[in-house]
């Protein structure tokens, strides 16, 4: 019996790797199916950071990486937050689901968060925070990290769902949502009102703004800005 393949949503599309164990999608004899993110009139869209190619791959391909990469981008290099996705696939052995992670083993998982090189400056707190990620996405979301933002019918539903997630303040919510419409075409109306100053085009705020090594530096520049400018503030003249 052939296996079911559901229906995409128009910002998705099926790419076939064949031999190749991706993980997340559908195998079908020696190919697999997984989804891509693609852009009209674009084609195929890769999320670039700061990381090896492959690290970069795999957070365009599974939502489930990307929500991990942005839980853990807090008080580590960003480098360090949007490979880690990679290093814990590489550690298991595979790409893990959802579920995989909702039922692992706590202790197991801090250990393996904890291996040299950490996957972050708080491992095993961190550890904990994506497995509870990973739990509110199989009660809430069937296990499918996408129907976060592929079930939101507008932009303050998407920034509401978002928010919901553990880990996801007020900030992050807005720049994933960013993330997504700037550069993943995942835009239900008012998703630029929904994500803020930070859902404006034009502009480098944030890891949703970066697409290359010009952007990149222009983020980190503005958050230079921000902070020389809080540090003067908070001297005393």
């Amino acid at each position: 019996m052939p296996p079911r393949i559901r229906r995409l949503s128009r910002s998705r599309a099926l790419a076939l790797s064949r031999g190749a164990d991706l993980g997340r999608g559908v195998r079908c004899g020696a190919y697999v199916i997984v989804t891509v993110f693609v852009h009209p009139g674009r084609g195929a869209v890769t999320i670039w950071m700061p990381v090896e190619p492959e690290a970069s791959e795999l957070l365009t391909r599974s939502p489930l990486a990307l929500l991990i990469a942005m839980l853990l981008d807090q008080q580590v290099p960003l480098e360090r937050a949007f490979s880690a996705p990679l290093d814990l696939v590489r550690r298991l052995g595979h790409e893990p689901t959802a579920a995989e992670l909702a039922e692992f083993d706590p202790d197991a998982l801090a250990v393996i968060f904890s291996e040299r090189p950490a996957l972050h400056r708080y491992p095993r707190a961190m550890a904990a925070r994506v497995q509870d990620l990973a739990r509110l996405i199989v009660e809430q979301y069937d296990g499918e990290a996408s129907r976060v933002w592929e079930s939101a019918e507008s932009g303050a539903e998407l920034l509401k769902q978002v928010s919901a997630l553990p880990g996801f303040g007020a900030q992050k919510a807005q720049i994933l949502v960013a993330l997504l419409g700037k550069q993943l075409d995942v835009r239900p109306k008012g998703w630029q009102q929904a994500a803020g100053a930070f859902g404006a085009a034009g502009t480098h705020r944030s890891v949703a703004d970066i697409t290359d090594e010009k952007s990149l530096g222009q983020v980190r520049s503005y958050k230079q800005a921000l902070k020389a400018a809080a540090k003067a503030t908070s001297t005393p003249g």
